[in-house]
C-alpha cells in the first residue's frame, strides 16, 4: 500500500475494456488487467505522477486517488 497515494475503484463499473485501457494508459504501470479484471499494484501506488489519464478514462465517480498527505481525493470524470 502506498504511503502518499491510495487508489481505489468500484469494480462493478470497470468493464474488461476499461480495465485494459487503464493498464495501457498508466505511464508508471500502476494498473493491471488480468482476465478483464482491474487491479492496482499497491507497491507502485506512490509512483503515481497525478497525470490524470486514468481519471479521465474511467467512468465518472468510479476511480478515486486519495492523497493521504493532504486529505484530498481526486475522482474520475469519465471524459474519455
Amino acid at each position: 500500500m502506498g504511503i502518499f497515494i491510495k487508489i481505489d475503484f468500484d469494480e462493478w463499473q470497470m468493464s474488461p475494456e476499461i480495465s485494459q485501457r487503464l493498464a495501457q494508459l498508466c505511464p508508471v504501470e500502476i494498473y493491471t488487467s488480468e482476465q478483464g479484471t482491474l487491479g492496482v499494484r499497491s507497491d507502485c501506488e506512490d509512483e503515481c505522477t497525478l497525470c490524470n489519464l486514468c481519471l479521465e478514462a474511467a467512468p465518472a465517480g468510479a476511480l478515486r486517488i486519495h492523497k493521504t498527505y493532504s486529505g484530498q481525493t481526486l475522482i474520475s470524470s469519465g471524459k474519455v
